[in-house]
C-alpha cells in the first residue's frame, strides 16, 4: 500500500470511531467547561499532546486555562475543572493527578477508552472514545491498522476540537475574536 491508501484507511478509522462518541457526553464536557473558574488539563505522550493543543484553543477562547506540570500552572481549586486525557484510564501519573483533584473537590473530566478504568470512575464526566487499541484487539474488540493509541490519540484531538466548536457556538465566539489572544510573538 502506499501513503495515500493508508490515509483513506486511518480517515475510515476516525469516522468510523468518532460518529460513536456520545453527544450528550460532549454537551456535559462543554457545560462543565462553561461553569468552571480555571481548567487545568493533564494527559501523557501523544494523549497529553491532544490535551495541550485543546488548552491553546480554550486560551484563544478567552478560558481560564492551563495544562498541568508547567511552570506557570496555577494550584486547582474546588471550583475548577481538571480535564484528564488517557486512553486506558489507567496511567499511573494521571491516576494521581485525578485522586488529588477529587480530593480538591473540583469537577473531574475524563476522556477515554475505558470509562471503567480507574480515573473514568473518578470522573464526573467521561467522554468515551471507543478506539481499538492493540490491547483490546487481545480482549476480542476491533483493532486498528495505526500502531499502539494512535487511533485514540486523533480521535481525542479531534473530539476536543469539536468541544471547541460547540464552545464557540455557545457564546458566539468565531475565530476572528480567537486570533485576537494567538501568540504575537513567535
Amino acid at each position: 500500500m502506499n501513503v495515500t491508501e493508508y490515509a483513506e484507511i486511518i480517515t475510515a478509522e476516525l469516522e468510523n470511531t468518532l460518529k460513536r462518541v456520545s453527544p450528550e457526553q460532549g454537551e456535559q464536557l462543554a457545560d462543565q467547561i462553561m461553569q468552571a473558574k480555571k481548567i487545568l488539563v493533564a494527559g501523557a505522550g501523544r494523549s497529553g499532546m491532544a490535551a495541550k493543543a485543546f488548552t491553546m484553543r480554550l486560551m484563544h477562547m478567552g478560558f481560564d486555562a492551563y495544562v498541568c506540570g508547567e511552570t506557570v500552572t496555577p494550584n486547582l481549586e474546588a471550583e475548577d475543572l481538571f480535564l484528564v486525557a488517557s486512553g486506558s484510564g489507567e496511567t499511573g501519573s494521571l491516576t494521581g493527578m485525578t485522586k488529588k483533584a477529587k480530593q480538591i473537590g473540583a469537577k473531574i473530566a475524563a476522556v477515554t477508552i475505558r470509562p471503567e478504568g480507574t480515573i473514568g470512575q473518578m470522573a464526573d464526566v467521561v467522554v468515551q472514545i471507543p478506539a481499538p487499541t492493540p490491547k483490546a484487539a487481545a480482549e476480542g474488540i476491533q483493532s486498528s491498522i495505526q500502531p499502539m493509541g494512535s487511533l485514540f490519540e486523533q480521535s481525542c484531538l479531534l473530539c476536543l476540537d469539536a468541544v471547541i466548536l460547540r464552545l464557540m457556538e455557545k457564546r458566539g465566539d468565531n475565530s476572528d475574536a480567537m486570533y485576537t489572544r494567538h501568540a504575537n510573538l513567535e
